[in-house]
């Protein structure tokens, strides 16, 4: 049966998948939204920090106000779920402990993230990691912790890394290789340092736009100062065994028709410095005109024949292909984030299957300093004033020390770093008490880096 038929029968037999969800921003409002019309799902409890802000996410995106309560007890969301509403609190804890099936963490917070993921896991909960944060910074480990509890960590469908993750699993699964893999985004090389003052300029967001509740100007800083596409690759390539480049992202700047000429080996004509890796292009060129037939919303994956026969088809059937013929590409040029959010609901409930889960330790996302800093300073994350991520590979990150961007909030700089110098764990002064840094460590420690 396919997802829509099994959730139909959920709700027939009154045994709706239920649902938590944590953290109330714009990727949980845009689920918010279908979940209420989606057959077979309940959201049982939202927590996030500010439950107005919740709530208002909620009505929001059409909510009836009736159906929804503050409550603050793993008793008080149960209750409230007996009686087909849905609770709303400040306590994450008590909503992972509660009659839930399966936990959304939609924080973007790497401690958060990795207190949740392993309460929920410990707790018989499945978890679907919208915090793609946390899953570069700790994938293989939360992945370990989930089949010692017989439990699934899934990535985020709707998010580009889920997406990228079926495209490469559709490829292989009919005996294609796959090249190259990645998604699209705007770029510029200035945009690196980008800071959530420059940002809406930057974006020509509207101050009706940025005032509307749904944009965080720390996270749509990571978009654009190349942090968050460093972070989405890291996590397709753990999930998928595809490569980081030596070079990091290059950002190339090519739209969706001249994927497979491009997003090539170096020794077939293309810009790779092997097959098998991931990629983001730019949806402008350097400078600064459109793309044609841009990739900016998308995702893609380019592929390589494996015989001459192969070849001959793909031409046969319209492919585009590059001048040898071998290598071909498919995209999908948009992606709709939470609102498709409910198919990893419904994989991971009803399949048993994740919709991309990272389980090795191949990419990792270095912290490069935005200017220069000195003792003193303290770092602010992804997305901020001090530092933006740089795709690399882990055996090269953990020989050289390397700060991984998801421990760089609050980090304290007790050496001089240059601009555009990598940060390594010396140049710095962290938490060490942290989950995310007790967690971090021991996976350095237990795993052998792919590649």
């Amino acid at each position: 049966m396919n997802l829509f038929t099994q959730l139909q029968k959920r709700e027939q037999e009154s045994k709706p998948i239920r649902v938590g969800v944590i953290g109330a921003g714009k990727f949980a409002a845009m689920f918010f939204s279908q979940a209420r019309l989606t057959p077979g799902i309940k959201i049982v409890g939202i927590a996030d920090l500010y439950p107005e802000k919740a709530k208002a996410a909620c009505l929001r995106t059409g909510w009836p106000e009736a159906v929804l309560t503050f409550q603050s007890t793993v008793e008080g969301i149960n209750r409230a779920a007996d009686t087909e509403k849905t609770a709303i609190t400040d306590d994450a804890l008590a909503l992972i402990e509660s009659n839930v099936d399966v936990i959304l963490e939609v924080t973007g917070i790497p401690e958060a993230g990795t207190l949740h993921a392993m309460r929920a896991l410990e707790s018989g909960k499945d978890v679907v990691m919208v915090n793609v944060e946390t899953a570069c910074l700790l994938g293989p480990a939360l992945e370990k912790k989930a089949r010692q509890n017989g439990r699934i960590i899934s990535l985020a469908y709707g998010d580009q890394p889920a997406i990228i993750c079926e495209q490469i699993d559709w490829a292989r699964a009919i005996g294609l290789e796959v090249v190259c893999a990645g998604k699209g985004t705007r770029y510029q090389p200035e945009y690196r340092y980008s800071t959530p003052d420059t940002i809406w300029d930057y974006y020509g967001f509207t101050r009706e736009q940025v005032d509307s509740g749904d944009y965080n100007a720390k996270m749509f800083n990571s978009f654009l100062d190349g942090t968050k596409s460093a972070i989405e690759m890291c996590a397709v390539a753990d999930a998928s065994g595809l490569l980081p480049q030596t070079a990091g992202l290059q950002f190339p700047a090519v739209g969706a028709d001249h994927l497979q000429e491009v997003l090539i080996p170096k020794a077939d004509g293309g810009i790779l410095e092997q097959s098998g890796t991931v990629e983001v292009v730019a949806s402008e060129n350097r400078d600064g005109s459109p793309v044609k037939n841009d990739l900016r919303w998308g995702t893609y994956v380019v592929f390589k024949a494996p015989t001459d026969y192969v070849r001959r088809c793909c031409n046969e059937y319209g492919l585009k292909t590059d001048s040898s013929g071998y290598y071909s590409a498919l995209y999908r040029p948009y992606h709709l984030i939470g609102l498709e959010l409910g198919i990893s609901v419904a994989s991971v409930v009803l399949r048993g299957e994740a919709t991309g889960a990272t389980g090795e330790f191949i990419g990792d996302v270095a912290a490069v300093a935005k200017k220069n800093l000195k003792p003193g300073d303290t770092l602010d994350g992804e997305g901020g004033y001090a530092v933006f991520g740089r795709l690399v590979r882990a055996q090269e990150s953990l020989a050289a020390g390397y700060l991984p961007m998801g421990l760089t909030d609050h980090a304290k700089v007790v050496k001089p770093v240059v601009k555009d110098s990598i940060l390594t764990y010396k140049d710095v002064q962290i938490n060490e008490n942290s989950a995310a840094f007790m967690l971090r460590k021991t996976m350095e420690e237990e795993k052998s880096p792919v590649g």
